[in-house]
């Protein structure tokens, strides 16, 4: 019998107009990361994690979430930005991906100016290796 179920699929337009140039964007050069995608509640409300989102590394399970300098679990400390979009799927617990840990950003253009996954003062000085300028 053929299954003639109408499915959707849904996409979403990359947009890295933060990232200044390809330099720290090379392969090899974006570390793998496996999201903690229940620390993501609210940062993906059309099904995707934008990239460019600070990440933070929680120490106990070793997955990233969204930096957040309040947090006590390790994800008070930035540990990167999260390289391209990531399709989350409903049920899904962690999801894999690249950040980028060294290059040039401009901060006016990352996803969250504010809240979790923003970046600031702090996560700016521990990025070490990435150049923010305008």
């Amino acid at each position: 019998m053929t299954d003639i179920t109408v499915s959707s699929t849904v996409s979403q337009v990359e947009n890295r107009s933060w990232l200044l140039s390809q330099h720290g964007t090379e392969p090899g050069t974006t570390p793998s990361v496996t999201l903690d995608i229940s620390k993501f509640a609210g940062l993906h409300p059309n099904g995707f994690i934008p990239s460019g989102i600070v990440l933070g590394l929680i120490t106990a399970t070793k997955l990233y979430a969204p930096y957040d300098s309040a947090a006590l679990d390790g994800s008070g400390v930035a540990a990167g930005l999260l390289f391209s979009s990531l399709a989350v799927r409903e049920g899904s617990v962690k999801v894999g991906g690249a950040s980028v840990v060294h290059g040039f950003v401009n901060p006016a253009k990352l996803p969250l100016a504010t809240g979790k996954g923003s970046l600031d003062a702090a996560a700016k000085t521990a990025l070490k290796l990435i150049h923010f300028s305008a």
